[in-house]
């Protein structure tokens, strides 16, 4: 695998400090995201645990909701870095979502020990669900 360029540098030291401030009673596996829109801005989220585990909101998810409060339309880039044993990739929920706000969008995922990988949304979630209002009866 290619190094890691600048730009994608920096935008997983963006994801670094959030993962710090998770919320992960339960797991101990601290998450943070970092998405980059459609301006060149960056957008910060972690995940946050609960008690019913259902309702977790994970990192990835809650930086696109940071986005979307900011302002931001469209993910550019995703940043994903995890103190785990294993590389961060993004659930299934996380890939959906981000599908909807960025069609082909470089994903570097990141552990706290260097490892790291990159994909493509396209090639994370290749037929993703999509819901069009025409489609409906």
């Amino acid at each position: 695998m290619t190094a890691l360029t600048p730009a994608e540098t920096a935008l997983l030291g963006r994801a670094r400090a959030p993962m710090e401030r998770a919320h992960a009673p339960h797991s101990g596996l601290r998450v943070g995201a970092a998405v980059r829109d459609e301006d060149g801005h960056i957008h910060v989220g972690c995940n946050v645990e609960s008690d019913s585990f259902g309702l977790t909101l994970c990192a990835e998810r809650a930086a696109i909701a940071a986005m979307v409060a900011a302002g931001g339309h469209r993910v550019m880039a995703v940043a994903v870095v995890c103190d785990g044993d294993l590389l961060p990739w993004p659930c299934g929920a996380c890939r959906q979502v981000l599908s909807e706000f960025a069609e082909d969008a470089p994903v570097l995922v990141e552990r706290v020990t260097g490892e790291f990988g990159r994909a493509t949304l396209a090639q994370l979630a290749p037929r993703a669900f999509r819901f069009r209002l025409s489609d409906t009866p």
